[in-house]
C-alpha cells in the first residue's frame, strides 16, 4: 500500500452556499481547517467522512479511491465536537465497538481498547459510564475510540470546545503527543487559533466555501489576506496601492517599512496605535483624525475602536485611557510608527 496521504478535491452544492475546496494532506500532518460560521469547515469534514454527499470531486487516501465507498467501509476515524459516547456502555466497551463492528472478536476488541484506554491516560476509568466521566476524560475516550479502527485518516471536528479553559490546556497538550504519534493523516476543524496553532502543522483558512490562506502558522500570522484572517490574530489589515515606502489606503497615506510597487496589503498591530487628544508635535509618519465608535476591555489592555479615513482597534492601558479621559464620540488623534506597519503584495 502507498502512502501518499489524503488527496481531496470536495464540491456540495446547496441552494444557497456551494464548497469547493482541495485538501490535501500527507502522512504524519496535522491540516486544520479554519473559518468563520458558515464557512463549510463541517460541512468539508463530513464530506470526507462520508457524512454529507459531494456533487463533485473525488477522495483518495494512500492512493486508493475514497468517495466511492459507504461512510462505514472508509479506513476513517472520527471525533465529535461532543464525542457523541454510547451513554449505556462503558469507556472500555466505547472504544471496542468500532473492531467489534470490523468484525473483530469481543475479546480481541477489548484487549485493543484496553491499551488505548492505557494510552490515553484512563485505564482506571474503563468500566466508567460516559455519564461518570469529566469533559477532559470523555474527549480522550472519544478519541481513543477513533484510534481503535487503525484509520488511515482522523477527522477532528472542534474537539476541545466543549472543555473549560483549564481543561482544554491540559488536553490540549496531551492531543498534540497523541496527534504526533500517528502515522496517518489528520484534518482539524477548528475556530480556536490557539488550538490551530499548538495542534496543526498546517493552517487552511476557509470562507463562503472556498479556501482563501493557507501555510504555516507563521506564514498564515505574518500575512493575513482578509479580514477574517486579520482579527484572528489580532492585527488592523487594509488593501491599498503601494509606491515605493508608502502605500495608498482610501484617502490615507500610510508608511510602511517595506518598499513594495502595485497591489499591496498593509498591516500592523493595534499595540502600535498611539493616541492623541490633541495632534501631536512634530511629524509622525502615519497620523490621522479619528472619532471613538467604542471602548472596551481587552485582555489586561483597553481596546478602542476608531472610525476615520481607516477603521482601526488601538489597544491602550487603562491608565492611558484615565489620562486622556476617552469616551465613545471623542475626536481623537492616532498615529503608527513606519517600523511597525508592514507591507506585503495582495
Amino acid at each position: 500500500m502507498t502512502s501518499d496521504g489524503l488527496r481531496s478535491r470536495l464540491v456540495v452544492h446547496r441552494p444557497a452556499f456551494t464548497l469547493d475546496i482541495t485538501l490535501d494532506v500527507a502522512p504524519g500532518e496535522v491540516v486544520a481547517l479554519l473559518g468563520p460560521n458558515g464557512a463549510g469547515k463541517t460541512t468539508a469534514l463530513r464530506a470526507l467522512a462520508g457524512l454529507t454527499a459531494t456533487s463533485g470531486g473525488q477522495i483518495s487516501l494512500d492512493g486508493r479511491p475514497l468517495h466511492t465507498l459507504a461512510a462505514e467501509r472508509r479506513p476513517i476515524g472520527m471525533v465529535f465536537q461532543n464525542y457523541l459516547l454510547f451513554p449505556h456502555l462503558s469507556a472500555l466497551d466505547n472504544v471496542a465497538f468500532g473492531p467489534r463492528c470490523h468484525g473483530v472478536s469481543k475479546a480481541e476488541a477489548r484487549r485493543t481498547a484496553a491499551a488505548l484506554l492505557e494510552r490515553v491516560g484512563l485505564a482506571d476509568r474503563a468500566a466508567a459510564r460516559p455519564s461518570q466521566l469529566s469533559g477532559g476524560q470523555a474527549q480522550r475516550v472519544a478519541l481513543a475510540r477513533a484510534l481503535a479502527v487503525r484509520p488511515r485518516l482522523l477527522l477532528l471536528d472542534e474537539p476541545l470546545a466543549a472543555l473549560d479553559a483549564h481543561t482544554r490546556l491540559e488536553i490540549r497538550s496531551h492531543l498534540r503527543r497523541h496527534l504526533t504519534d500517528f502515522d496517518g493523516a489528520t484534518v482539524l476543524v477548528t475556530h480556536d487559533p490557539l488550538d490551530a496553532m499548538v495542534l496543526a502543522d498546517r493552517l487552511i483558512v476557509i470562507e463562503d466555501g472556498a479556501v482563501v490562506q493557507q501555510g504555516t502558522s507563521a506564514e498564515v500570522a505574518g500575512h493575513p489576506r482578509t479580514d477574517y484572517v486579520a482579527r484572528l490574530v489580532g492585527l488592523n489589515l487594509y488593501r491599498g496601492q503601494a509606491d515605493g515606502g508608502h502605500v495608498m489606503v482610501g484617502e490615507l497615506l500610510l508608511s510602511a517599512a517595506e518598499h513594495l510597487d502595485g497591489p499591496a496589503f498593509v498591516a500592523f498591530p493595534p499595540s502600535a496605535v498611539a493616541l492623541y487628544r490633541s495632534r501631536p508635535d512634530g511629524s509622525p509618519r502615519n497620523l490621522w483624525q479619528a472619532r471613538i465608535e467604542g471602548i472596551e476591555r481587552h485582555g489586561d489592555n483597553v481596546r478602542v475602536h476608531l472610525d476615520g479615513p481607516i477603521a482601526a482597534f488601538a489597544d491602550i492601558t487603562p491608565a492611558a485611557v484615565a489620562d486622556l479621559d476617552l469616551s465613545p464620540g471623542q475626536r481623537i488623534w492616532a498615529s503608527v510608527k513606519a517600523t511597525e506597519t508592514h507591507a506585503y503584495p495582495a
